[in-house]
């Protein structure tokens, strides 16, 4: 039997459209993901690239306030075991993924913790498979496997994710950690632009290792961030090394000349934050849904979460490649339950 609502991916857009789902009686399916050495290598891993994040300040419904009492009483305790100590700031990733997960399971949820590696959308009920070759039909489909930030892929780097390296300004810019030290931005594209002046208001000094002598940037972009006097631009320069400790984290990152192997340099800095762009997951679909010219699902009708195939919705960062927030990501899987209920109402399925 077909099941009516199927969700792919277990972000904050995955877990709202499971929990609007459920609560209209439509017992969905979630696919969270496999745990695989892949998937960890990726930062694919269920629960999305939030349960990759430490502090999250800006969710709303989460103050400073410590949440160890209430997480103790609403987590299972073979998942609350592995959840580091409430730091008293706001709610950290996992511990919003976790309370996400559990209050979508509490509706009636149903999670298998798979990889969807192969869809058939050119026959209805839609025919899935997973990574474990087990099979599925869906009545409705709801996307929601995000996008993944681009690193450089050094070792370095990797050592240091939430530890002062990030690839969210707006998400960790205004972090404790990262306030009136200097912080570095990988990239020359308006991400980059944009990164760099968002972090110039809490930093002392904010420099931009660029490979090339010009920006790619556009020409606003770009003169913007040379404009602004707490931003530095190192020309014709590469990340080498991301410098720290693992006591206190990122402090400072060694660049080599593009133009001479030999010149390096090393700038003390508290923050690392890579602006080279995000890779949606959507591989898995195999061009059987129409995507933007980034790469991302597109949205085929105004203020509603409708692909280009009937019965298929996209929420969260897999069809946004221009906020890429948590909230966001939330709104647009309620808004993506929603859809499909009133579409298979519509068509005679509920």
């Amino acid at each position: 039997m077909a099941e009516r609502v199927v969700i792919i991916g277990s972000g904050p857009a995955g877990w709202a459209s499971a929990i609007y789902a459920a609560r209209a009686s439509l017992e969905p399916l979630v696919f969270e993901g496999a745990v695989t050495a892949e998937n960890q290598q990726k930062g694919t891993l269920p629960l999305g690239q939030l349960n990759l994040t430490t502090e999250v300040e800006n969710y709303p419904g989460f103050p400073a306030g410590n949440l160890a009492a209430y997480l103790d009483d609403s987590i299972i305790e073979n998942k609350r075991k592995y959840m580091a100590t409430h730091s008293g700031e706001g709610v950290s990733g996992p511990e919003l993924m976790e309370l996400m997960r559990q209050q979508a399971t509490n509706f009636g949820t149903r999670v298998v913790t798979d990889d969807v590696v192969d869809v058939d959308m050119s026959t209805h009920p839609f025919k899935l498979k997973t990574l474990g070759g087990d099979e599925y039909e869906a009545l409705s489909l709801i996307i929601a496997t995000g996008a993944r930030a681009n690193y450089l892929g050094l070792e370095s780097e990797d050592r240091f994710k939430n530890h002062g390296v990030s690839a969210c300004a707006v998400c960790d810019g205004a972090l404790p950690r990262f306030r009136g030290v200097p912080l570095v931005v990988v990239g020359g594209g308006d991400s980059a632009m944009e990164e760099a002046t968002y972090l110039s208001k809490f930093a002392s000094t904010v420099y931009i290792v660029h490979r090339r002598d010009a920006f790619r940037a556009s020409k606003i972009m770009a003169q913007r961030a040379l404009d602004n006097p707490k931003i530095e631009v190192k020309w014709n320069s590469a990340i080498d090394e991301v410098l720290g400790t693992d006591e206190a984290g990122v402090t400072g990152v060694r660049i080599r000349s593009t133009q001479d192997a030999e010149k390096t340099e090393e700038l003390t800095v508290g923050g690392y934050f890579a602006a080279i762009g995000h890779t949606p997951n959507t591989d898995f679909l195999k061009g059987q849904l129409e995507l933007n010219e980034k790469g991302y699902v597109k949205w085929t009708t105004l203020s509603r979460t409708f692909t280009s195939v009937d019965g298929v919705f996209a929420a969260g960062d897999v069809a946004d490649d221009y906020y890429r927030q948590a909230i966001t990501a939330a709104g647009t899987g309620c808004m993506a339950a929603l859809d499909a209920e009133r579409w298979l109402a519509a068509k005679g399925f509920d």
